[in-house]
């Protein structure tokens, strides 16, 4: 073999690669380019999810800032209504009590009245029994309004069996023998009154006590003996 054989043998081994054509080039600057616009993409999303919760959150909080003013202005109107209430409680309390008797004291001016009509009679007639009759009958008077329309009631202890929860004893005396075997009323000083089921003052009274027992007739057990035998 020649040595012009040899350098032709010889050639594809040391040939230069070829450089890529323009439309390689082209494609791979193509390719460069669309990376960087698809991580702004992502980027630009992110941001705009962000935003989109930032302003969820805020019309959250807004709405929670409503119903807790709406809740207080609740709270606040509750007090001041509980306010209000115990002081038309208190001023009805007040007024019940200054005024729990008026209907009684309608319906004893009457009655004063003719205690007035009674004295100007007295003083003009002078007379005892006129004076004396005009009284008792506002007695009797007052006495049938407070029962009939109040359930005042005076009850009678004279000759009861005493009683304690009737009765009040300001002084004792000591019964006869026939005068039975427990305690008696003998004298009333003031009347007793009750208001319907209630005592509203007990009687002042005298109590008789029943008459101690008399001793058995005959000797005693161990009585002296007068020295007769018994046979």
């Amino acid at each position: 073999m020649s040595i012009k054989q040899q350098e032709t043998r010889a050639e594809p081994q040391g040939k230069v690669p070829e450089s890529p054509s323009q439309g390689q080039v082209e494609g791979a600057q193509v390719s460069d380019e669309e990376a960087p616009a698809s991580d702004g993409d992502d980027s630009g999303t992110r941001s705009e999810e962000r935003m989109d919760k930032a302003g969820s959150h805020e019309t959250e909080l807004a709405m929670l800032r409503e119903e807790l003013s709406a809740v207080n202005d609740k709270y606040l109107r509750k007090l001041a209504e509980d306010a209000n209430f115990r002081k038309r409680m208190l001023r009805e309390k007040e007024d019940g009590q200054r005024f729990a008797v008026s209907a009684l004291i309608i319906d004893l001016i009457p009655i004063l009245d003719d205690f007035d009509r009674a004295i100007a009679s007295a003083e003009i007639q002078k007379d005892y029994g006129v004076l004396h009759d005009g009284v008792l009958l506002i007695r009797r008077q007052l006495g049938s309004v407070l029962e009939t329309k109040y359930g005042l009631l005076r009850f009678e202890s004279l000759g009861k069996p005493f009683d304690p929860n009737h009765h009040e004893a300001v002084a004792m005396v000591r019964g006869e023998p026939g005068d039975g075997d427990e305690a008696v009323v003998a004298e009333e000083f003031l009347p007793g009154y009750g208001l319907h089921d209630r005592i509203l003052r007990t009687a002042k009274v005298r109590v008789r006590m029943p008459a101690p027992s008399e001793p058995a007739s005959g000797p005693q057990e161990g009585a002296p003996n007068d020295g007769k035998d018994a046979n």
